[in-house]
């Protein structure tokens, strides 16, 4: 059995026009499609990585995925459980890590990864050890345990944010570019648990990320999505042999995505 089989119809988002002197959003507002016509199968133990554009809908795909949004058709399955009709079982099967991950502030990491413990029942002693381990194997120093988080710099943050999502041992883990705005070491250390937690837990990994080479170091398969639709999917050695490099030598996935997305990473748009 698939973890996660997925397949959408249109998907449609609501946006508020901002009004481009005050900065203001107006009260008028635009129907887009976010997801038109994606499905796809994510068989246990892989880590399957989603590219594309900001706007073309990858973290809508995640939100989805996550129970956070209801598709308006099509279905999501997560080991077979549909995430609308049996939402309370797939929570307790799936884990989210955003880019954006949200923590009290004045709490440590400690204290922020109890919480955590306790909002979805784990033993507490167990959890306390499990914590400690898993900071630890992502090289956070032990007197960073107990630092209130905004005394944290953004890499030790995102750290926690990792720690926290892989805390319950989730089947499903979801990553929402998880390693943006990290230093090169950070970054290395991230990448090198997720390869840990497939490899010796045999979680199942969902990865979103603008790092063309983070995705070609991680993912099993990739589906590349472009305006709400998969333009390509396999693994990356497939996925080169679609295009010829800009330079002439072997490609990369930068230029697979730039050839199949007609975007350059530098210049997408801001996603709502």
């Amino acid at each position: 059995m698939s973890v996660l089989a997925l397949k959408l119809n249109k998907v449609r988002k609501l946006f508020y026009k901002r009004d481009d002197k005050s900065g203001k959003f107006s009260r008028r507002k635009r129907e887009v499609v976010a997801l038109d016509g994606v499905s796809l199968v994510v068989a246990p133990g892989e880590i399957f990585g989603v590219l594309g554009p900001n706007g073309s809908g990858k973290s809508t795909l995640i939100r989805l995925v996550s129970t956070l949004l209801i598709p308006d058709s099509g279905e999501i399955r997560v080991f077979g459980h549909d995430i609308v009709r049996e939402e309370a079982v797939v929570k307790r099967m799936i884990n989210r890590v955003s880019v954006d991950a949200a923590f009290f502030k004045k709490f440590s990491p400690l204290e922020n990864l109890s919480y955590a413990a306790r909002l979805y029942g784990l033993p507490m002693r167990e959890a306390r050890v499990r914590m400690r381990a898993i900071l630890a194997r992502l090289g956070l120093k032990e007197e960073a345990f107990t630092q209130p988080m905004e005394q944290l710099s953004r890499g030790m943050q995102q750290k926690v944010a990792v720690a926290r999502g892989f805390l319950t041992s989730p089947i499903l883990l979801l990553l929402d570019e998880p390693t943006t705005g990290l230093d090169p070491h950070s970054k290395r250390d991230v990448q090198a648990f997720v390869r840990e937690i497939r490899d010796t837990h045999g979680a199942t990994i969902l990865l979103t990320t603008h790092d063309m080479e983070e995705a070609d170091r991680l993912c099993d398969r990739i589906a590349v999505i472009d305006n709400g639709k998969i333009v390509a999917l396999g693994t990356p050695a497939e996925l080169k042999r679609l295009v010829k490099a800009e330079t002439g030598g072997t490609p990369t996935l930068e230029d697979v995505f730039l050839a199949l997305t007609g975007h350059r990473l530098e210049e997408t748009e801001v996603e709502a």
